[in-house]
């Protein structure tokens, strides 16, 4: 088993130097950083094989997740688990609540947040072009380290969507279409004629559709490299869990 620890995970700079890679058999692939720091413009949580084992599309690019806590006199605190690299700065920095990453045998990431501690686990379907994500809360204790907060919450998680060739990078365009199909557990977004259709799985208890172009992400890797390395990639939907 491959393991990394606070120290490790916390340092971004050493983090982002760390990469993982799960595939399905088709030629299609989940990869990013002990962080979930996307440094390349190959990386991403879902890179299908559209026709096996090439075409590769990089649909699912990153999910931004933020623990939202309830105060004990009604507001909120909104802890946001994500590192992005953009440019001159990263934002959020969520890597400062990762307490380990492991391979065992997939990635999964450890945070603990006011006590709190959540196992996010990434892994692929073997012969689909289907990744798994899930979170599970390890340890709530009754009372959390921060007296003033109650133990009610929930998760934000954020798709941010990229739908383009693993060679290139996209940016905000009007060409993209924004219609979200809801349904019971299960949002579809198709943004481009012509490319396959991402169905997003859920058990989430509200979806907010507000959809909207993150700007700027910046691909050290691919900076090193001479290559074009900044993208928006796209938010269609966010899922409260």
């Amino acid at each position: 088993m491959i393991h990394f620890d606070r120290d490790v995970c916390g340092d971004f700079a050493a983090a982002t130097q760390r990469e993982w890679l799960e595939t399905n058999g088709l030629g299609g692939f989940a990869a990013s950083t002990i962080v979930g720091t996307n440094t390349r413009r190959y990386h991403g949580l879902l890179v299908a094989a559209t026709q096996p084992p090439v075409g590769r599309i990089v649909l699912l690019s990153i999910l931004e997740e933020t623990l939202v806590l309830l105060d004990g006199d009604g507001t909120t605190q909104r802890y946001e688990l994500s590192a992005n690299q953009y440019p001159d700065v990263v934002h959020p920095h969520g890597h400062r609540y990762l307490t380990g990453f492991r391979l065992d045998p997939f990635p999964i990431f450890t945070y603990e947040v006011e006590g709190i501690i959540i196992e996010k686990s990434v892994f692929m379907v073997h012969g689909e072009n289907t990744v798994c994500v899930q979170y599970t809360v390890r340890d709530k204790p009754e009372f959390s380290e921060n007296p003033s907060l109650s133990s009610t919450g929930l998760l934000e998680v954020r798709p941010l969507i990229a739908f383009r060739d693993f060679h290139a990078t996209t940016h905000a365009n009007e060409a993209l279409n924004a219609n979200v199909d809801v349904q019971t557990h299960r949002a579809t977004v198709q943004p481009y004629t012509g490319l396959p259709a991402l169905h997003i799985g859920h058990d989430a208890d509200t979806i907010d559709t507000t959809s909207f172009w993150y700007r700027n992400f910046e691909y050290v890797v691919e900076r090193e490299r001479g290559l074009d390395f900044r993208e928006d990639l796209f938010r269609p939907i966010c899922t409260h869990i």
